[in-house]
C-alpha cells in the first residue's frame, strides 16, 4: 500500500462523514475510524455510542483528541473525523492561531508518514458570514488555513454539496 491523502469538506450536515464512511468500506472490509472529539458530556458520550454502533463491527474505532501519530495505522483505510474538532482541541489550550497552526501542521505530517490511506473530514466554516466573535474569527482563519495546507498535500479533495460529492482535485 502506499500512502495516499483524501480531504472530504464540506458545510455541516453535507453528507461529509457519510461519503467518508462508505469510501473507505469500498476500499477496506476492516477500516479503521479515528475520532477526534472530546466528550464533553453524557449526551455527546451517547451520541459517539450510537455512531460506533451504525458503524459496526467492521471498524477499528480509536479516539484521539490530539497526537494521531501515537496510532500505527500502517496498511489501513483510515477516517479521521474531523479536523475542525481536532483544531478546537489544540487551540483550546491558546487560543492563537500561529501557535496551533505550527503544532498540528506537525502533527499531520508525522501522522501521513505512514503508507496508509488517510481520508481525513473538514468543515468549510468560512463559507458563511464572518462572526461578531473575535475567537470564532480567529478559529475561522486557523481552520481555512489548515484545510489548504492538507489540500495542498491531498491527493484528492471531495467538497460535499446537499450529499454529493463534487471533486475538486485529483
Amino acid at each position: 500500500m502506499t500512502r495516499r491523502i483524501i480531504l472530504i469538506t464540506g458545510g455541516q450536515r453535507s453528507g461529509k462523514s457519510g461519503h467518508a464512511e462508505q469510501l473507505a468500506l469500498s476500499l477496506s472490509p476492516n477500516p479503521v475510524y479515528l475520532a477526534t472529539a472530546h466528550v464533553w458530556d453524557e449526551e455527546f458520550r451517547e451520541r459517539v455510542r450510537r455512531h460506533q454502533q451504525r458503524r459496526g463491527p467492521q471498524w477499528t474505532n480509536i479516539e484521539e483528541e490530539k497526537m494521531l501519530s501515537l496510532h500505527d495505522v500502517t496498511g489501513r483505510v483510515v477516517v479521521i473525523d474531523c479536523v475542525t474538532l481536532w483544531l478546537t482541541n489544540f487551540f483550546m489550550e491558546t487560543s492563537d492561531v500561529d501557535t496551533t497552526l505550527e503544532k498540528t501542521k506537525a502533527e499531520f505530517d508525522r501522522f501521513t508518514t505512514q503508507e496508509a490511506t488517510f481520508i481525513f473530514v473538514t468543515n468549510e466554516i468560512g463559507s458563511g458570514g464572518v462572526s461578531e466573535n473575535a475567537i470564532q474569527r480567529r478559529f475561522t482563519d486557523l481552520e481555512g488555513w489548515m484545510n489548504q495546507y492538507i489540500a495542498a498535500k491531498a491527493d484528492e479533495v471531495i467538497l460535499m454539496v446537499s450529499g454529493i460529492p463534487v471533486k475538486v482535485k485529483g
